[in-house]
């Protein structure tokens, strides 16, 4: 077993890729407070903060000194990587992430499960609607794809610690390696 150093890590990746379980059990095994981005976002009812306050909440969130974090807010991007030590991405294949996000939409709904303030998965929206995820992350994935990639060679997020796995083994057993 190794040691994690990094104290400030936020998770990324497409819609459905896990990004949320991964960054909560970096948290716990790290023992450090873990944030989603959709918690910031998401207002009851699933009406959205307006950016600045989002962005404020985030600006709070990461000054601490160590933190979790999740998600692809592009507006919200420069404050997080600016003090992110690690990132790591979640690069998997499209018919993973859809699998995971299928399984996780009915487990939310069957479970009804809380997910941000008074907000809970709705099975409509999800299959039968313009707001789906799995429309979002089919349009998104790619473009997510190109856009990290094109971003982590920027001199600007040099910085970086770059932890990129291509599947769900690969990030399972570097978490069994260090937690």
């Amino acid at each position: 077993m190794t040691y994690f150093p990094y104290r400030r890590i936020c998770v990324v990746g497409t819609t459905g890729s896990g990004k949320s379980t991964l960054a909560e059990n970096i948290s716990h095994c790290l023992h450090i407070p873990h944030f989603e981005l959709d918690a910031f976002h998401w207002e009851p009812n699933w009406t959205e903060a307006p950016r600045e306050v989002t962005r404020q909440r985030v600006e709070a969130f990461t000054r601490t000194e160590a933190w979790v974090t999740d998600g692809n807010y592009s507006f919200c991007r420069d404050i997080i990587w600016s003090r992110t030590q690690a990132l790591v991405w979640l690069d998997y294949p499209l018919a993973l992430i859809l699998w995971q996000l299928w399984r996780r939409t009915w487990r939310r709904v069957i479970k009804k499960e809380l997910l941000w303030g008074t907000n809970y998965e709705r099975l409509w929206p999800q299959f039968f609607s313009k707001d789906s995820l799995f429309l979002w992350a089919l349009k998104t994935y790619w473009r997510h794809k190109k856009t990290t990639t094109t971003l982590l060679s920027t001199p600007e997020y040099a910085h970086l610690i770059v932890i990129h796995f291509k599947s769900r083994r690969e990030t399972e057993a570097w978490l069994r390696s260090w937690a």
